[in-house]
């Protein structure tokens, strides 16, 4: 297991947000927690689940920002889950954050029985692991490497947990590899319409790195792909878009 009791703080959307984070090993939340916290705005009396959580940064960006949500943080690491809690008691979120121990790719009766109740998220939020097993290098950190990789067809697996989360018309936000669009489009597929894809680049003369994708269940309204966002200037420093969402500001202003 990792150990938690060398967690160093961080500060999240301008200092809104403190993030206690191992300081290494395990993967440290950092610009894919910001864009995925502000990918769907929340309101009042919304359940944002966020489903791998780590130590919590999407949810609790996310639900900072709107005072009535109620945020479940669904992690399946003990040490991660035990900074989850941690982090919502030091930022006030204690008394509408609870945080789930449970294996999302685990049986279902498993995932109920830890306290995870079908329909009842209006908004579920993910950034799931990226790689599948066998088809890259996985890190020689146990922490990172079960962070980063799946067993084969995982992705189908998890959004399909994602979906159970979802109340009928509720909204799913992911973030993902580029390349990964494919795969993720045919996980969605039969379970989720109005599907917006927005790819993310370094900078505006380079490939996408990222896509985030957003979408409701059930609906059957048609695909969008929405303007690209930027993250760097040519001079290396941050957009002003890229800025304002790092720094929790609304956008645009």
């Amino acid at each position: 297991m990792r150990q938690t009791s060398d967690a160093a703080p961080d500060d999240f959307l301008g200092g809104a947000l403190r993030l206690l984070q191992p300081p290494r090993g395990s993967h440290r939340a950092g610009t894919d927690a910001v864009l995925l916290a502000r990918l769907i705005e929340p309101k009042a009396g919304d359940v944002i689940c966020d489903v791998g959580a780590g130590t919590g940064a999407v949810g609790l960006a996310a639900g900072i920002g709107a005072p009535g949500s109620r945020v479940v943080l669904v992690e399946r690491a003990p040490d991660l889950a035990a900074l989850a809690r941690r982090n919502a008691e030091a930022n006030a979120m204690a008394d509408r954050v609870s945080v789930v121990e449970a294996d999302v790719l685990g049986p279902g009766a498993e995932r109920r029985a830890a306290g995870l109740v079908s329909g009842s998220a209006d908004i579920v939020l993910t950034n799931p692991p990226f790689f599948e097993a066998g088809r890259h290098r996985p890190s020689p950190d146990a922490g990172k490497a079960a962070a980063h990789a799946f067993p084969p067809g995982g992705l189908e697996a998890w959004i399909r947990t994602c979906t159970d989360l979802l109340r009928a018309g509720g909204r799913l936000g992911l973030i993902h590899r580029a390349d990964a669009l494919p795969l993720c489009l045919d996980a969605l597929r039969n379970r989720f319409g109005g599907v917006a894809i927005r790819p993310v680049h370094a900078r505006a003369d380079r490939p996408a790195i990222r896509i985030l994708v957003s979408a409701t269940k059930g609906s059957r309204a048609a695909l969008e792909l929405r303007p690209p966002l930027v993250l760097q200037g040519v001079d290396g420093a941050f957009t002003a878009e890229a800025d304002a969402l790092h720094r929790g500001r609304p956008w645009p202003p």
